[in-house]
């Protein structure tokens, strides 16, 4: 008779790989894409990997619906109406740099509103996270001409970017939902698509106040417009003032301070 060549330890581990991966829980797909971006399905595994993501209108986009200056488009998201959001993207599916902002909220309302850089026609994103880990996503097409992530920025044009490099002018204000903090600061935000200008930008921001008490992180993108401003709603606080601090690629550090006024004044009055 012939000699069984058969290992039992060999056949053993097979079966145990068969009836892991057949044990092993199904890895989340992402839905299907109303807007039928070629590029969804590749974002969305990359911006939110194994998560539960959902289309949800009350994840509102705020936004014009044609891009006038490529270079600067106004974007707000507001999920207000929705409890245990911990974190907020802003994107561009069809921008070379798609992530703009990606804000992880501590103590602050679920809004976030700033201007970013348009390449060409894109669905326009924004999208929350859910205390449990899932996602909601809504958004819409926009109509760009194109072209703002290749454009020099205008501060390098003017040749003036580095005499305001870093300057913040901020304000902060007390309303019915929480203090509302307005920042605009000085910066070229270099996506390094222009050539002989590598990509340079502010990388993160942070809010706390005067006690030490956290409001909220942004990482932040080269495809938010040069010369960000930034908008975010946080709680009340008993603070007369906030502090910001923020970093970018170049290891420069930036911060201020604002004070929280009962009214809204002029971004520069409000700036001690």
């Amino acid at each position: 008779m012939g000699k069984n060549h058969s290992n039992p330890t060999k056949r053993l581990g097979v079966a145990a790989i068969a009836l892991f991966i057949c044990s092993s829980p199904a890895v989340a797909e992402v839905p299907a894409d109303p807007l039928q971006s070629p590029v969804w399905k590749a974002l969305g595994e990359t911006f939110f990997g194994d998560s539960d993501v959902r289309f949800d209108p009350r994840v509102r986009v705020i936004m014009p619906q044609i891009a006038e200056n490529q270079r600067s488009f106004p974007v707000a998201v507001d999920a207000r109406t929705i409890s245990g959001v911990k974190r907020i993207l802003i994107f561009a599916d069809l921008n070379p740099i798609p992530l703009a902002i990606d804000y992880v909220l501590a103590d602050a309302a679920p809004y976030l509103a700033t201007n970013i850089k348009l390449d060409q026609r894109t669905p326009v994103r924004g999208a929350v996270q859910l205390k449990d880990g899932s996602w909601l996503v809504s958004g819409a097409w926009v109509d760009a001409a194109g072209g703002g992530c290749s454009m020099p920025p205008l501060s390098r044009a003017r040749g003036d970017w580095s005499q305001h490099l870093g300057e913040i002018r901020g304000g902060a204000w007390h309303t019915e939902g929480g203090d509302r903090v307005r920042l605009a600061m000085r910066h070229p935000m270099d996506t390094g698509f222009v050539a002989n200008i590598p990509t340079y930008h502010l990388e993160s921001l942070a809010l706390t106040d005067a006690d030490g008490k956290i409001f909220g992180s942004l990482a932040i993108e080269a495809s938010v417009a040069e010369d960000p401003v930034i908008t975010v709603i946080v709680a009340p606080s008993k603070s007369a003032k906030l502090l910001v601090t923020g970093r970018d690629t170049n290891g420069i550090d930036y911060d201020a301070t604002l004070a929280i006024m009962d009214r809204p004044v002029g971004l520069a009055s409000a700036l001690k």
